[in-house]
């Protein structure tokens, strides 16, 4: 790995790692500041977390209509120092509605960021980057999943939940100094020159991504699939706590523990990808990443006590961090950057519906029922989803093998 060629990654990778432990920092003191406020209602917090996907629902329709437009860096910075901006103001409010009505700012911010970063890294990197530039990313937000509750426990032990509010916004203003200094990779591209955005311009994005679908149908199904494997994980995910505590009668500091063991599953995975970056192709990293994740999720469904439920949880981080590494890869690879935004915008409002609609659906389930029997049956519709998704894939690949043969043993009778 030539350092002189990575610089600028590196750079970005460490912009990354800070906005990563700064949104962990975020999530706990936050999460303390309304349980305080709110003499300790679960009810309270909840309602922090559904925010985020109301705020991409609610950004989504349009937010790719101006990434794909503006200036992605200077897009990357104003969001990094607005969303700095209003943490600051967190700590000021000592209402509800101000409180939940700013997370939902800072839910939009974050859905313009993550395609609007994304459509930058791709320009950034060349193509043989890609693959370990996105395992090693994989590997700073496991570090970050370490390391920010450890951070954030420092910071409330000699300070308060205000004061790691206060550290969040300085890590999100080093972050957006960091991305000062990286290259405009958009030319000198004019926002006065955009046209405004309205309605006519949202239809006709919007028809843009479903003709763009039509024509591509094997990366949009491909990008679908993968989308309805993390939406049924992320639901699981919501019963976590409840079955780990309520079910396996684990305890509190059980639980913790098992936060722990994930991270250091996905860390493990991170690494190895990034070492095996050249040698591993993307539709093993997705078909068998998704694969061994949903392994991990039926070796949860099914234990009966801490061990089991501790091997689960590593194997589902280990595999997760290759099937993250090969999706953001193939989506690098295969979405043109022009049109990132717009398609990872409309794409991810879809996601965002089924996730809400979905962690309702087994919540509701699970209460009426049993936590165990949901957990069981998502961890097998994953499965399902995630063997689907390798196969058609591996087709694809045998297909287009097929037709390499049989134009180059044409071409290679035509010349001799």
């Amino acid at each position: 790995m030539k350092l002189n060629a990575w610089k600028d990654p590196l750079i970005l990778l460490a912009a990354i790692g800070i906005s990563n432990i700064g949104a962990w920092i975020y999530l706990i003191a936050l999460n303390l500041s309304v349980l305080a406020m709110t003499d300790g209602s679960a009810l309270a917090v909840a309602g922090l977390y559904m925010t985020v996907p109301l705020a991409a629902i609610f950004t989504n329709f349009w937010a790719g209509s101006l990434i794909d437009r503006l200036n992605k860096r200077k897009l990357l910075i104003g969001l990094d120092l607005s969303r700095a901006a209003l943490v600051l103001l967190l700590p000021q409010f000592d209402s509800l509605a101000l409180i939940y009505a700013t997370v939902f700012v800072l839910g939009m911010a974050g859905s313009i960021f993550a395609p609007a970063s994304m459509a930058y890294v791709t320009l950034l990197l060349k193509p043989e980057q890609r693959q370990r530039f996105n395992a090693l990313r994989s590997l700073v937000g496991s570090g970050a999943f370490l390391i920010g509750p450890a951070v954030a426990g420092a910071l409330l032990a000699i300070g308060s939940a205000d004061f790691a509010l206060y550290s969040n916004a300085a890590a999100l203003f080093l972050a957006a100094a960091l991305t000062v200094v990286l290259p405009n990779l958009d030319g000198n591209k004019a926002e006065s020159a955009v046209e405004p955005l309205n309605l006519k311009l949202i239809r006709q994005d919007v028809a843009a991504v479903i003709g763009f679908s039509r024509q591509n149908t094997y990366v949009a199904a491909v990008y679908l699939a993968f989308s309805l494997f993390m939406v049924l994980a992320t639901a699981l995910d919501s019963l976590e706590a409840a079955f780990s505590i309520g079910v396996l009668s684990l305890s509190e500091q059980q639980y913790g523990f098992l936060v722990s063991i994930a991270g250091a599953g996905i860390a493990a995975g991170s690494l190895i990808a990034a070492v095996l970056s050249n040698r591993l192709q993307v539709p093993f990293l997705i078909g068998g990443g998704t694969a061994f994740v949903s392994a991990g999720y039926l070796i949860y469904a099914f234990s009966a006590g801490f061990w089991g439920v501790a091997t689960g949880f590593f194997v589902l981080a280990f595999a997760l961090a290759f099937a993250n590494t090969g999706f953001q890869t193939f989506y690098q690879d295969n979405i043109p950057v022009a049109m990132m935004g717009r398609i990872g915008s409309i794409y991810g409002l879809v996601e965002a519906v089924f996730i809400i609609l979905l962690t309702f659906s087994f919540g509701v389930t699970a209460d009426l029922l049993a936590i165990r029997p949901v957990i069981v049956v998502g961890s097998l519709l994953m499965l399902a989803v995630s063997v689907g998704l390798g196969l058609y894939m591996s087709g694809k690949r045998l297909a287009a093998n097929k037709k390499y043969r049989k134009n180059a043993a044409r071409l290679d009778g035509d010349f001799r």
